[in-house]
């Protein structure tokens, strides 16, 4: 049987960036089966069963606190997680605010009157814009995507404030990738099966006909992988 990936968001075929993820669904093999799962339906906040979870670009959310258990919970249960843009976002504050005792960190974009805001405005908005990204060697996303620097596409215009990228650090999440103007570009939990984000979108080029990038087929391979005991 197929195994279940929920793709967790808003979907919006308007946005370019949502119809390259479509078409990299399109893509996926048959051994997964795609599940688009809305942030305010009754399915986001009943992921069991689920083999991997997607949380895809689109914030602010329609229920960013349904986005917030989904990634705690598969953290939890060490579920093979991919978090992409507002996915990358959102997994930072997730892990901030369960691995490195900020409780208290916000999105600036949904608490725009924030002084100091966990995730940041950029200095220079990267809508729509490609940068060289670099990965870190010895991480795991260096081991998927190789330490050669690449271009990568963005649609995003915040990222991880200084003292977020501080806090998450000092809890053990590992900054796997940098680039110019975005900072912090890759995380990842190095204790858990498959848990990584990146601000920039594997998904571009999928309606060029491009395979699909080694970090998404990486992240259905873990999917597919036998299920690991949830953390105590």
């Amino acid at each position: 049987m197929p195994v279940p990936i929920a793709l967790l968001g808003d979907l919006d075929l308007d946005l370019p960036t949502h119809r390259e993820l479509a078409a990299a669904v399109d893509m996926f093999p048959p051994a997964v089966e795609a599940r688009w799962v809305g942030t305010d339906s009754a399915a986001a906040r009943s992921l069991d069963g689920i083999g991997g979870l997607w949380v895809f670009p689109g914030s602010p959310y329609r229920d960013d606190d349904a986005v917030d258990a989904a990634i705690g919970w598969a953290l939890e249960r060490r579920v093979a997680f991919l978090g992409t843009c507002g996915g990358f976002q959102y997994a930072a504050l997730a892990l901030a605010r369960r691995l490195a005792g900020r409780g208290d960190a916000v999105h600036g974009e949904v608490e725009p009157g924030e002084p100091d805001p966990a995730v940041a405005p950029l200095a220079c908005s990267l809508v729509g814009q490609e940068r060289t990204v670099r990965c870190v060697p010895g991480t795991r996303l260096a081991a998927i995507c190789g330490t050669a620097p690449f271009t990568g596409f963005h649609w995003c215009g915040y990222g991880l404030s200084d003292g977020l990228v501080a806090a998450l650090e000092g809890a053990g999440v590992v900054i796997s990738a940098h680039a110019p103007d975005a900072g912090a570009e890759g995380l990842e939990v190095p204790d858990h099966p498959f848990f990584l984000a990146t601000l920039f979108q594997p998904q571009v080029g999928s309606l060029a006909g491009r395979p699909l990038h080694a970090l998404i087929e990486s992240f259905l391979e873990a999917s597919c992988a036998p299920a690991e005991q949830p953390m105590d």
